[in-house]
């Protein structure tokens, strides 16, 4: 489907590009599978993980943190995360609420939820040398101020900062 929209949008498809399917939940190494596409797990590496985390057991996040934080010294994991709907802005809970209804309706239920002490502590556990977190507020306040459009980051999602 990403390799057909990039052709539809006209972009092509580089030489370099490798497309590598992974199932997180199954018992498999996901790094295992991008060194067989030529990945270079002895380069440093940013990993960039958005509005995934949310679809995944704790346990498979667990262990995809680990596997990340093997990575040469001088990687970079950022990862977004969604907070409990205790923890989000009242402001925010209804459309918090209305996106986990649809991803529910839609097969693929939210099911892990995670306090930002919690996400930084499970990032520490896994072995990250630097652990930090980012507000969506703080990165409204810095990419989306001032926007007559009023565009704002989803609702509940914050980011894991994290290097090797």
């Amino acid at each position: 489907m990403k390799r057909q929209r990039l052709l539809d949008l006209g972009f092509g498809i580089p030489e370099w590009l490798r497309f590598v399917p992974v199932d997180f939940e199954a018992d498999q190494s996901w790094l295992e599978q991008l060194k067989a596409a030529s990945f270079d797990a002895s380069r440093p590496a940013v990993v960039a993980s958005t509005g995934v985390t949310q679809y995944l057991t704790k346990d498979a996040i667990a262990a995809t943190l680990r596997q990340v934080a093997t990575l040469a010294p001088g990687s970079t994991l950022a990862m977004t995360f969604l907070l409990p709907m205790e923890a989000t802005a009242p402001e925010v809970r209804s459309g918090f609420a209305t996106s986990a209804k649809g991803a529910r309706a839609s097969g693929t239920p939210f099911i892990s939820f995670f306090t930002p002490p919690e996400m930084l502590a499970l990032a520490r556990a896994a072995g990250f040398r630097e652990v930090q977190h980012v507000s969506a507020s703080e990165l409204d306040q810095r990419y989306f101020s001032g926007r007559a459009d009023g565009l704002r980051l989803p609702s509940g999602e914050e980011f894991l900062l994290a290097s090797t």
